[in-house]
C-alpha cells in the first residue's frame, strides 16, 4: 500500500521558516513528480510546487523566491523549505505522488502550518 507522509508543519511567526518532509513508502516503483499543495480555510487547494526525478522544479507565483522544492537522497523524499513566511501561506499542507507504472495520484494525510504573531 503506498502511503505519503508529511513532518514539519506547526506554529511560526510571519518572516520565519519551516522545512516540510514528505516521505512516501510501499511502492516498486518510482513516484515522479513529486509535488506540495496546500488548502487554506474555504479556499480550494492549490499546487505550491513541484519537481520531477531530473530535478525539473515548477513554483506558484506567490511562493516563487521564498519557496524551495527539493528531493532527498533516498528516493521518493521531497522538501519544502520556506522562508518569508506570511499570514496568507497558512493552510493544510498536502503531499502528492504519481506513480505512472499504476496511472495515479496518491496524497499524504496533510501538515498544518500556521503563519500568526
Amino acid at each position: 500500500q503506498v502511503q505519503l507522509v508529511e513532518s514539519g508543519g506547526g506554529l511560526v511567526q510571519p518572516g520565519g521558516s519551516l522545512r516540510l518532509s514528505c516521505t512516501a513508502s510501499g511502492s516498486a516503483f518510482s513516484i515522479d513528480p513529486m509535488g506540495w499543495y496546500r488548502q487554506a480555510p474555504g479556499k480550494q487547494r492549490e499546487l505550491v510546487a513541484d519537481i520531477t526525478s531530473l530535478g525539473r522544479t515548477n513554483y506558484a507565483d506567490s511562493v516563487k523566491g521564498r519557496f524551495t522544492i527539493s528531493r532527498g537522497y533516498a528516493e521518493n523524499t521531497v522538501y519544502l523549505q520556506m522562508t518569508s513566511l506570511k499570514p496568507e501561506d497558512t493552510a493544510v499542507y498536502y503531499c502528492k505522488g504519481r506513480i505512472s507504472a499504476y496511472g495515479m495520484d496518491y496524497w499524504g494525510k496533510g501538515t498544518l502550518v500556521t503563519v500568526s504573531s
